[in-house]
């Protein structure tokens, strides 16, 4: 590698430094202890009092934190979009918004799983449930046996589809990444005489050593050595 084809230092990520003998070697990184699972977290939507206080001690007797209650839908709302509790319980039909409609506006939000109380089991409100993104519903009364279950499965389906989104926003970077990588790559091989092993391999070590992404140490590459082209 010549001096001419050292690419400009201006950039946050000198890639003539990492060429450097000297190149310093990450620090070692401590291990945290395996931290406890900390307890579920539940907010509570009912304008009916007693049933609102029923729910509530349902969910405490089955180890939930209860960090929030609401009298009606638009509180209801706020609270989990603010707390973004492990799961929601909300009856249908409360005042100022509807059970459907504040479900809906959490779904948009990310901000928790809803499961419904409702007076009646109906194929339209059903529908309309799925459609608002609820993950399950309860037909009142209810007992623990009914609303635990309940629970546990609307937070099991919620966290299944947070997982697959992750994974398809971490494919969607993975496929971003490599063409960044293979572009740092070409002018790596071109510019500095690497070979295509040597140009992946150095890309790769500098990422670990620099505690860097791959994305990262190849945008480097790419702004400093494809503009000295």
């Amino acid at each position: 590698m010549t001096q001419q084809d050292t690419p400009p230092s201006d950039g946050q990520l000198d890639v003539q430094s990492l060429f450097s003998p000297q190149f310093a070697e990450p620090e070692p990184v401590a291990e945290d202890a395996v931290p406890e699972r900390p307890r579920r977290r539940a907010v509570v939507a009912e304008d009916e009092a007693l049933i609102r206080m029923d729910v509530v001690e349902t969910l405490a007797e089955a180890g939930f934190e209860i960090v929030g209650e609401a009298p009606d839908g638009e509180r209801a709302v706020e609270l989990a979009i603010e707390l973004k509790p492990d799961i929601v319980v909300m009856d249908v039909k409360m005042p100022r918004l509807d059970g459907i409609s504040a479900a809906e506006k959490i779904g948009k939000a990310h901000a928790a799983p809803v499961v419904l109380l409702t007076a009646f089991s109906q194929a339209e409100l059903v529908e309309r449930a799925t459609e608002a993104g609820v993950m399950a519903y309860v037909v009142k009364p209810f007992s623990p046996a009914d609303l635990i279950p309940a629970v546990d499965v609307a937070i099991a389906r919620y966290n299944q589809i947070v997982a697959l989104e992750t994974e398809v926003d971490d494919l969607v970077e993975r496929f971003e990444t490599r063409k960044h990588v293979d572009r740092a790559k070409g002018l790596l091989m071109s510019r500095m005489g690497l070979s295509e092993p040597e140009a992946f391999r150095w890309i790769q070590k500098t990422s670990m050593n620099r505690r860097l992404t791959m994305r990262e140490v190849a945008d480097a590459v790419i702004d400093q050595v494809g503009d000295a082209e």
